[in-house]
Formats: structure tokens, C-alpha cells, sequence
């Protein structure tokens, strides 16, 4: 038997020049070749799978290195979505997707998920009920790589003005036995905040009158007055729009929105220690509704109650639905370095930021349906543009003055980035008809200032002062009168 001689690596110093010249010829070639293979010619991977189950809809996102190639179908009799996935192979990171699945998910009953044929894998999604789902894809952004969204919105979504009227008939029920606090019983020795006198007033639907406003300029902070707003007719910068005061025997509740920020797919800021902006703005926002709540004339609808995304535009459009009577967004800061330290308060602004600060920090917000992710077929732009045009100069004066009052109660809790309103054109400050404010809580990018932002302390310090503020812009500025059912 002939034996073919073991030829070693060295051995190729001998070969004739020919055959090596063959050789890197022929292995060049297969280079070009696989080079020029195209993209889908590779398997896909799966870098990971999310789910975010919310009363609003319910998103699943499939991350992939790459684009995958997939169809998918809605069937009834049971509902469900059925997904198939081309040249895709059933992995441990697809298969958690099962696990993902909560009881509580308002949308999603089951995940199936297997290896349909050999280079199919299928994915079901078994509903609890109808469904009108959206199925799109995001291009890479930020720290995401290739998405595939299913947004899967309930067949009769959820009416934000009906949630908050059965709110408050419930709230209605609940103080009917009982006289608002503060209105029966001993008087006490206590010194008279102005702004508590004011919603005493108008408890009883008496027409607002100048006093409260005489008494809190008389009872302000010698400190503050560089940034207090006068309540002085003639002495503001921003002139308020003209109101007519509230009519007699008039009483319905002050409705104010607020806005934690981010959510869902969109982190926000991330601080050193990993602290999630959106985390510590939401448990901030359920502070100041729970003591809204509390109050005997005044309720909160808040755009996300839970770790969910929604849409810049859909915030403002909420908040509109209830006819809020306040806006507030809530934030916290991240800069370029860590020295920046302080709290803010934003308005909106028609004519450019008020500092590269501010223009820094609103591009970044702005940015935010890009990383939490939009269906740009579906979202209407000509609405979400002519926002911006439907915004009065008397909206952004009323926010100007409203975001006075809250920058001042924030500035005797934590120190202050800029001594003034800052202005900028954040897409959720864009209601025409609401005074809407933006509050940077501190600098989560501030080593300090992100400990600090960790502290159920402080963030139960943030949501007094946020009150305090709206309470004082109610006591200088009376409401206008309003349907009586909202």
C-alpha cells in the first residue's frame, strides 16, 4: 500500500515557487468569495429579548446582531400572533423568552416558541384578548443593536379622562362623610400659608381674591427674592395670559399631569453606581401623586404609572385629554462631566435655548422616541410638529412664571444649576394650552448628586417641593372655571 509521506510546515520552504503560488491564489480566492456572500448568507443571533407589560400595551423586543427576515400573522379562534423566523436557529436566549412572561401581563397569556424546520424557527404568541398589534423595526441606536418590536395594544384601549373620572368619584365617596381638613374643627396657632388659605377658599368656591397673593409676596425668603417671581401686577417679566377668575360656588378639582420620563426601552441617564434615570423619577412622580391624591381639591393623572415607554407625543397628548391644569415632567440630569451639579427647571421656548446647556440637555431628551423606539408608519408628524406652532406666548409665560414658583421651593432642598427658569424646545413641553415645566431633579452623572438621587430622603424632598410650588402658582394665578364633570 502506498503511504502519502506527512509533508510539515518546513517542508513547504521546499516546494517549488509554482505550487506555493497556486496555494495563496487558491486561498485568496475563498477570501473574496466569502467576502462577497451576502449578509443574510449568516445565521442571525439573538443578543436578547425584553418585555414590557403595561394597561397601555404590552411591547416585546427581539435585539439581533443583524436584520432578521421574518413573517407574521394575526389568527383568531384562539387570538394569537404567530411569528416564523427564517435562517434562524432555536437558541437558549429565544427560549427565555417563555420564562418573560408574567401572570399579570394584561396582553400576553403564553409564549411558544421551537424550531419549526430546520432553518425556521416559529414564535406564538397566545393573547388573552384582541389585540391590534403593531409589528415594526429599529435601526441600531445608543447601546441597542437591531430590533423587532411587537406593540400589542388592547382592541379598546384605555381612556385616560375616564380613568381619572372614576378617580375621582371614588375620591368623591371617600370625602363625602368627611369636611376637607382645615375647613371644620379648632383653629390652631400655626402660621397661615398662603396657599393653603387660597385652596381653603376655593374649596368653598369663593372667588379668589389679591389677598393670598399679598400674603405670599409678605411671607417670602429674603434669600429668594433674586428668583421669585413678583406677584405684583406690572413687576413680572412674564405677564400672565389674561384669566377670568373662578366663578362663584364653581368647584372641581385641579387636574395636574406629571411626566416621569423615560421608561421601558429607554433608560434615560445611567449613573456611575448603574443607577436608571427612569427608575428614580417614576418612584419621584408616585410620590407627588399620592399627595396630590391627598388632597381634598386637587387630583394627578400621571402619563406612565409603570416601567413602560411612551411616546413624547402621546405624553402631551394625555396630558391635553384630561384638560390638565399643570404639567411637569420629571428628569434627572446627565452631562458630559461629572463636575455639573444642580437642580433645574425647563420651559419650552419658540426661539432657541437659553443656554448650550440647555440646548445640550433638550437634544438629548428629544431624543428619547428614538432609543425607546417609535412606529414611524403609525405616528403622525404633521401633529407632533404643529405642536410646536400651537404653542402661545402665553403658554410659555404662564410656564415661565409656574416654573418660578417651582424652582424656588426646589432651590431650599438642593442647590441650583442656573438661578432662572431655563428655556429649550422639549418635545413634551409642547401642550398649547397647559403651563408646562420640565424638572431636572440633580445630575445622576454627578457622583454625589447620584447618591443623593438614591435616597427615598430626598426624593420624598423633591416631590414636596415640586407641590409646594404648584400650590403657590394656584394661590397667586386662580384657575380658570371648568366643566364641573372633569
Amino acid at each position: 500500500m502506498l503511504i502519502k509521506p506527512f509533508r510539515s510546515f518546513e517542508s513547504n520552504t521546499t516546494t517549488p515557487p509554482i505550487w506555493r503560488r497556486r496555494q495563496l491564489l487558491c486561498a485568496g480566492a475563498s477570501v473574496l468569495l466569502l467576502g462577497l456572500l451576502p449578509k443574510s448568507a449568516y445565521a442571525a443571533s439573538i443578543l436578547g429579548v425584553r418585555v414590557w407589560p403595561a394597561r397601555d400595551y404590552t411591547r416585546l423586543t427581539i435585539e439581533s446582531d443583524q436584520p432578521l427576515a421574518y413573517t407574521s400573522r394575526l389568527l383568531q379562534e384562539p387570538e394569537r400572533i404567530v411569528v416564523d423566523f427564517k435562517g434562524l436557529t432555536l437558541d437558549t436566549t429565544l427560549k427565555a423568552l417563555v420564562a418573560k412572561i408574567t401572570p399579570n401581563d394584561p396582553q400576553i397569556r403564553q409564549v411558544r416558541v421551537g424550531q419549526f424546520t430546520p432553518d425556521t424557527v416559529r414564535l406564538v404568541l397566545d393573547l388573552k384578548d384582541a389585540v391590534k398589534p403593531q409589528v415594526f423595526t429599529l435601526p441600531p441606536i445608543s447601546n441597542y443593536r437591531h430590533r423587532l418590536v411587537f406593540d400589542l395594544y388592547p382592541a379598546i384601549p384605555p381612556d385616560p379622562l375616564l380613568d381619572l373620572i372614576a378617580k375621582t368619584e371614588a375620591k368623591a365617596m371617600v370625602n363625602a362623610p368627611h369636611a376637607p381638613p382645615g375647613l371644620t374643627g379648632p383653629k390652631t396657632s400655626a402660621p397661615l400659608d398662603p396657599s393653603d388659605a387660597f385652596f381653603e377658599r376655593f374649596a368653598k368656591g369663593e372667588t379668589p381674591s389679591s389677598g393670598t397673593s399679598d400674603l405670599l409676596a409678605q411671607q417670602k425668603n429674603p434669600q429668594d427674592t433674586a428668583r421669585a417671581p413678583s406677584t405684583r401686577a406690572g413687576d413680572d417679566k412674564y405677564s400672565l395670559s389674561q384669566q377670568t377668575p373662578a366663578k362663584a360656588h364653581t368647584v372641581r378639582l385641579l387636574t395636574i399631569a406629571i411626566d416621569p420620563g423615560h421608561g421601558g426601552e429607554d433608560p434615560g441617564a445611567i449613573g456611575k453606581k448603574g443607577t436608571y434615570e427612569k427608575n428614580v423619577v417614576l418612584d419621584i412622580a408616585r410620590r407627588l401623586r399620592t399627595k396630590i391624591d391627598a388632597l381634598p381639591n386637587m387630583r394627578a393623572m400621571m402619563t406612565r404609572d409603570d416601567d413602560y415607554f411612551v411616546p413624547l407625543h402621546v405624553r402631551v397628548q394625555k396630558a391635553r385629554r384630561v384638560e390638565a391644569d399643570l404639567f411637569v415632567s420629571i428628569h434627572a440630569d446627565a452631562f458630559i462631566t461629572p463636575k455639573a451639579h444642580g437642580s433645574s427647571v425647563f420651559a419650552l421656548s419658540n426661539h432657541g435655548a437659553s443656554s448650550t446647556t440647555a440646548k445640550w440637555i433638550a437634544n438629548k431628551e428629544n431624543t428619547s422616541d428614538l432609543i425607546g423606539g417609535v412606529n414611524i408608519k403609525t405616528q403622525d408628524k404633521a401633529v407632533s410638529h404643529a405642536l410646536l406652532d400651537m404653542s402661545t406666548t402665553a403658554q410659555i409665560n404662564d410656564s415661565m412664571r409656574y416654573g418660578n414658583y417651582v424652582l424656588n421651593e426646589i432651590g431650599r432642598i438642593n442647590k441650583l444649576h442656573k438661578n432662572a427658569v431655563e428655556q429649550a424646545s422639549f418635545a413634551v413641553l409642547k401642550a398649547p394650552d397647559i403651563p408646562s415645566v420640565l424638572v431636572e431633579t440633580a445630575f445622576i452623572s454627578n457622583p454625589e448628586e447620584e447618591v443623593k438621587l438614591n435616597t427615598p430622603a430626598y426624593r420624598e424632598q423633591m416631590a414636596n417641593a415640586i407641590l409646594r410650588g404648584i400650590k403657590r402658582y394656584f394661590s397667586a394665578n386662580p384657575p380658570l372655571a371648568k366643566n364641573k364633570m372633569l
